[in-house]
């Protein structure tokens, strides 16, 4: 931390970063504060910036399923699925039925896996790291050996493919998704009564952070920071895509968008995921698990262009690709909801004490491989 004192008027301005412990990732943030009093906060972010758009535009489209495990490397299953979901929108490609079960299967677990790291970080952006990450690291640790079962990776899965998924599902996989299913409400459980009653959590969260709905609408926020604030709006409901129009699900709403709601929004989240995998595997048809006229090799969509998104654990999700009718896009552009729900720090964070400045960032839940690509 860096910070020096203005001459003229007296604010001292702080430098956050760009390796704070708990901004997630490599970023920064210059404050300037009246006092305790955020006065001015903005963003700095390009450190982690890998050049991931430009470099898919180079490569086969399928070269370019691998680099999506890197924008939100916490929930590797999902970027795949909005890639794979976008050039099947841009080349007409059906997915076998139960290619879509598993997908929703690996899309909610993928939820599970977000919320649940979430809850261990905003707990130590409070300063309570320990026992509650290792709590949530654990249960987390069930879902990526599931995952390193299927994929071969824990979370560089690799694992989609244009028409369906890479491999089928090994021997004994639904059992130990059953499992986790059956389980995890007891852990749900465990964490509320932690949680929800603490004193010093809700007079660090409540009222903390938040905005109207309008300014969240108006700056494209989606997923659980729009939800909290209660706005009604999930794609998976919204915009159906995949096969979850076949679920039955409630959308879970806040009322105030202050750092509580969104961390309570998570939690009523996870459990109606954990009523989507019930219906899923109880659903779990047998056939392919890609189409049997999917091409891989040689692939060249016709020309033309395509948008298509998901409901990702973080908000939403979509590729934009354009084609020219060559093995490579013309033009590859990712609308990731890390970078664009970050957009507002400074708005919901002016007026109030620098302490609560890391934990609104952590209510926002980025990570730095989707916000700089």
């Amino acid at each position: 931390m860096n910070a020096e004192l203005s001459d003229d008027d007296q604010l001292l301005r702080v430098s956050l970063g760009p390796q704070h412990p708990s901004t997630h990732g490599v970023f920064r943030m210059n404050v300037v504060l009246d006092g305790e009093t955020v006065v001015s906060l903005k963003p700095v972010f390009g450190y982690l910036h890998r050049n991931h758009e430009k470099i898919a535009e180079g490569v086969t489209y399928l070269s370019s399923m691998p680099y999506t495990d890197r924008l939100d490397y916490i929930c590797p299953l999902t970027n795949n699925w909005a890639y794979a979901l976008t050039v099947e929108k841009l080349a007409g490609i059906e997915v076998p039925e139960r290619a879509e079960y598993v997908r929703v299967i690996l899309g909610e677990l993928t939820r599970l896996i977000n919320h649940t790291a979430f809850m261990g970080f905003i707990l130590g952006d409070m300063g309570a790291w320990g026992s509650a990450l290792m709590y949530a690291f654990r249960e987390r640790e069930k879902i990526l050996d599931l995952f390193e079962d299927l994929t071969g990776a824990r979370m560089m899965a690799n694992f989609m493919r244009f028409g369906g998924l890479r491999n089928d599902l090994p021997p004994g996989w639904v059992e130990g998704v059953r499992k986790i299913v059956d389980e995890y409400p007891a852990f749900l459980d465990e964490m509320e009564k932690f949680l929800v009653g603490n004193e010093i959590l809700l007079a660090r969260t409540q009222d903390v952070g938040a905005l109207p709905k309008e300014t969240l609408i108006n700056g494209g926020v989606t997923g659980p920071m729009l939800r909290a604030a209660g706005v009604n709006h999930d794609l998976r409901k919204a915009d159906p895509y995949g096969i979850y129009d076949r679920f039955k699900f409630r959308i879970p709403l806040g009322e105030r968008g202050d750092v509580y709601d969104r961390l309570m929004i998570r939690f009523l989240e996870m459990r109606e995921s954990l009523d989507i995998l019930h219906q899923a595997l109880d659903g779990l048809p047998e056939g392919d698990f890609i189409h049997p006229k999917a091409k891989i090799r040689g692939f060249k969509p016709p020309v033309g262009e395509a948008y298509a998104r998901i409901e990702g654990p973080k908000g939403e999700l979509g590729f934009h690709l354009i084609s020219d009718g060559k093995p490579n896009p013309y033009r590859y552009r990712v609308r990731p909801p890390s970078f664009i729900n970050l957009t507002l720090l400074e708005d919901m964070c002016l007026g109030l004490d620098l302490a609560d400045v890391v934990i609104i960032l952590g209510s926002i839940d980025i990570v730095l491989g989707e916000v700089d690509r």
